[in-house]
């Protein structure tokens, strides 16, 4: 025990210190007693190794979560999306990959970029004819993925990577400033008329920083188009749908999701009672489907790259918690305060793959992620069935996996 309690003070430490590394913040305010200089040193040494790579694989019982898997879905290598705002592009290929795995089509890796690349001309069009009152930004959400794949098609990693020679990660942060500014530099014209050559100038910067997206390619002994190869993938876009739950918009049926990254309008999502949109997750991932999660990741309980799972405590307490705790039992009325007062914001988009129970028999969901793929977790996150019920802004599934009754309340059976 005296190990254990030793082990968590150790622990503490060395999440404030690689906190304050990760957010630029002064390392010498952390450094208040002699023991404290002792545990950086010793984190510094150890290069930042993580007590929670344990706790992921639940091999170490001086952890507070212990996971037990009781349901995975087979899934592709963890990719990461480096420094862009491309989460929803990420989740759902790798979603898209799990589908072809189901399918016993094999394992596939498909270009995450082909898709960016093809939807920033579609938004910056929004943008004109907008204007300039909408956002225009890396952020997107999953359907965007899907019209894409309808539209542009798709291609493998190996075709189109989105790097240049010398690049080895991703950063859009200088892309998109400059193809904002250009927008706006439409926009600022005096007489008010738009030209109609900008179109080709922002073709010209996404080709500058990412490489010119392929009309034909050949791909193990055969010559494709990128619509050709997606059809070779037999994927059925229409079986996908989105879902959420929220009370300003009638339940059972379509809306339209109040959310910045939702520039498209004329995408909907089915409106569910979150008892429902959580029975509809846990089915889809015991009928051997997987999910699409789309929502909140501000808060100070949410999963790190240090800490691996996210929660609600009952309590506000020191976080990480020492053990399991209590969480808040999370209603609808809830969901919808802090979706109307911007607590519950559309900040992140990851894969769900899984279902696991903690050491009490709590059930979490096994997260695959593209934001910490570096991290010690390696990509996999924990998310308790609390922090879903009141973080959730929207799903995606297959729509082959909704229960029978909820079929046929959203009228799709």
């Amino acid at each position: 025990m005296a190990f254990a309690n030793l082990y968590l003070y150790f622990l503490k430490y060395r999440l404030l210190l690689y906190s304050s590394i990760n957010n630029n913040l002064d390392i010498i305010k952390f450094v208040g007693d002699p023991m404290k200089i002792i545990f950086i040193v010793i984190t510094l040494i150890l290069g930042f190794l993580s007590p929670y790579t344990a706790l992921a694989q639940g091999s170490d019982d001086t952890f507070p979560y212990q996971f037990t898997s009781e349901v995975e879905i087979p899934h592709t290598a963890v990719k990461s999306q480096d420094s862009t705002g491309s989460c929803w592009c990420f989740s759902a290929i790798s979603f898209l990959e799990s589908e072809l795995i189901r399918m016993n089509r094999g394992e596939y890796d498909l270009s995450e970029m082909f898709i960016v690349r093809h939807v920033y001309p579609l938004k910056a069009r929004n943008y004109i004819r907008l204007h300039g009152y909408t956002r225009f930004d890396q952020g997107s959400l999953s359907h965007d993925v899907i019209n894409a794949v309808r539209d542009y098609g798709l291609v493998p990693e190996s075709v189109y990577s989105g790097l240049l020679a010398a690049q080895t990660r991703h950063d859009h942060r200088e892309m998109i400033k400059a193809m904002r500014g250009m927008l706006d530099g439409v926009l600022d014209e005096p007489d008010d008329k738009i030209s109609t050559v900008w179109p080709a100038a922002l073709e010209g910067i996404l080709d500058a920083y990412l490489g010119e997206p392929s009309r034909q390619f050949s791909y193990n002994g055969k010559t494709y188009t990128p619509k050709d190869y997606a059809a070779s993938l037999n994927l059925n876009l229409d079986k996908y749908i989105e879902l959420t739950s929220f009370t300003h918009h009638p339940f059972y049926q379509q809306m339209r999701l109040e959310v910045p990254d939702n520039w498209c309008a004329n995408d909907q999502y089915f409106n569910l009672p979150i008892d429902e949109l959580e029975r509809v997750v846990d089915h889809s991932l015991k009928s051997g489907y997987s999910v699409i999660w789309g929502g909140d990741v501000s808060e100070d309980t949410y999963a790190s790259n240090q800490v691996g799972f996210a929660i609600i405590p009952e309590e506000e307490e020191n976080f990480p918690p020492e053990k399991p705790v209590k969480e808040k039992q999370i209603d609808q009325d809830m969901r919808q305060v802090t979706f109307d007062n911007h607590t519950t914001t559309d900040d992140h988009a990851v894969h769900i793959i899984g279902l696991v129970r903690d050491q009490r028999g709590e059930l979490f969901y096994k997260i695959k992620d593209s934001w910490f793929s570096r991290g010690v977790t390696q990509g996999y996150l924990y998310y308790s069935k609390p922090y879903f019920r009141l973080k959730t802004t929207a799903i995606m599934i297959n729509r082959d996996t909704l229960p029978d009754d909820i079929a046929k309340k959203l009228r799709l059976k």
